[in-house]
């Protein structure tokens, strides 16, 4: 895969007090979920005391958009036990470009792909 095409997501959960097992539960229910989708590379969390990570990566924008349309519903429901405390999306200018104005209210980081390996 193409780095430049490659859009990564990196979002951080800060779990509510009391919380932490209701949203761990949550987490085999979107690997679920994500392992359907065609655009996704990869997929996985990663837990450091109340703060749960998501690392995740899509073919392109497109990959990304259909990947927040599929977990949508219980983002939204994590979202009621956690608070979304950074951001970040990684690609191209061009990819990226995609998500501007969908991902907008979540005042992400935006992280402009410079050069890899496998250009």
């Amino acid at each position: 895969m193409n780095p430049a095409k490659t859009v990564s997501i990196h979002p951080y959960f800060r779990v509510n007090e009391g919380k932490l097992d209701e949203f761990k539960a949550m987490l085999p229910q979107f690997v679920e979920l994500t392992a359907k989708e065609e655009g996704c590379l990869f997929y996985d969390f990663t837990i450091d005391g109340d703060v749960i990570f998501c690392r995740e990566a899509y073919v392109g924008g497109e990959g990304a958009l259909a990947h927040l349309d599929n977990v949508g519903e219980l983002l939204g429901k994590a979202l009621e036990i956690s608070e979304l405390i950074r951001l970040e999306l990684h690609g191209s200018e061009e990819e990226l470009a995609k998500l501007k104005e969908p991902l907008a209210d979540l005042n992400p980081d935006w992280f402009v792909f410079q050069c890899g390996v496998g250009e």
